[in-house]
């Protein structure tokens, strides 16, 4: 890993972080990826309140993050963020999540851009 990799990963506030989350989901179909994997982990979750199946929960957490996964790996092209920053990387996923259920990522996402260069 390149030295200017290294110091792009280090990060002294959420915000730094989130900048650096959203270069990471720069392609729609990433953003829609997770929103998928994020909607389902919700749904099973209530489902499994609802109904006492606390087997569901694993699965949410399991079809939640393979749907995250997935998007980085075979449509950015990157490594998930989670693997270096799990708590970050979860707050940011919920961040992007209500952007996109109120219609703001695709701007948030063109700000930071347009800022980064």
């Amino acid at each position: 890993m390149s030295v200017a990799r290294e110091q792009e990963l280090q990060f002294h506030n959420i915000q730094q972080f989130w900048e650096f989350y959203v270069t990471q989901h720069s392609k729609a179909p990433t953003r829609w990826w997770h929103f998928a994997g994020t909607a389902s982990a919700v749904l099973l979750l209530f489902t499994a309140i609802a109904s006492a199946a606390w087997w569901l929960v694993p699965l949410g957490i399991v079809l939640g993050y393979a749907c995250a996964w997935y998007s980085h790996f075979f449509i950015e092209g990157n490594k998930p963020a989670t693997f270096g920053h799990p708590l970050w990387s979860f707050a940011c996923d919920w961040r992007m999540f209500a952007l996109m259920l109120g219609g703001k990522m695709d701007a948030e996402v063109s700000r930071i851009v347009k800022s980064r260069r």
